[in-house]
């Protein structure tokens, strides 16, 4: 099984999540891709504002009737900071004949070689990074002292090119906290969602 894993707050999930998703899935003939919420992530230690069992509930909602997307619950079940080498490793145990690829945006990979061990999640999963328009460019150099050349190339030929999607999960939260509409930003059951429960007020 090809696996990618794609992980982040989703504090909303919006339609830029879903559309990076589905891209990674078909460039890189992925089998499922499962989003992955952080219950606190290191680079946002205060945490999400939505509750765990909130957020589980929109991707759920925004996942439902793709078979090819999944959810891991693995980092909220776990609970505090979560680190992406000691979750791949994790899920390598789990299952060790699958195959991980983990996902994630070309402006995440220039901080990449300051994650906690990136040669071993490197060897643990393929990244597949995903392309912009507007996407920076990233210090070749300093990513092939941090996890090697072999790894980079691996990189390099997992590229994905996504339509620009300028939608992001503060902005909803902005919006929700204004009482403005989130129509055409996120799928309509969990912008309902969000409305009935007053998320982000």
């Amino acid at each position: 099984m090809r696996l990618g894993i794609f992980g982040g707050s989703f504090d909303p999930v919006h339609y830029g999540h879903l559309l990076l998703a589905e891209s990674c899935r078909e460039q890189c003939r992925l089998d499922q891709v499962w989003f992955l919420p952080t219950a606190v992530s290191p680079l946002k230690q205060h945490g999400p504002q939505a509750a765990d069992a909130a957020r589980l509930e929109m991707l759920s909602l925004a996942i439902g009737g793709n078979p090819g997307l999944g959810i891991c619950r693995i980092e909220i079940d776990r609970g505090g900071i979560s680190f992406t080498v000691d979750t791949l490793g994790q899920l390598k145990q789990q299952d060790p004949a699958r195959e991980l690829f983990f996902l994630m945006g070309s402006d995440s990979l220039e901080l990449f070689p300051e994650w906690r061990e990136p040669r071993r999640i490197c060897e643990l999963a393929t990244l597949v990074v995903v392309e912009r328009p507007d996407s920076p460019g990233f210090d070749r150099a300093k990513l092939a002292a941090a996890i090697g050349e072999e790894h980079v190339a691996r990189i390099e030929a997992h590229r994905v090119r996504m339509p620009l999607v300028g939608i992001s999960s503060s902005e909803l939260r902005a919006r929700a906290a204004e009482q403005r509409s989130l129509r055409y930003l996120t799928p309509r059951a969990v912008e309902m969602l969000i409305e009935t429960q007053g998320l982000y007020r």
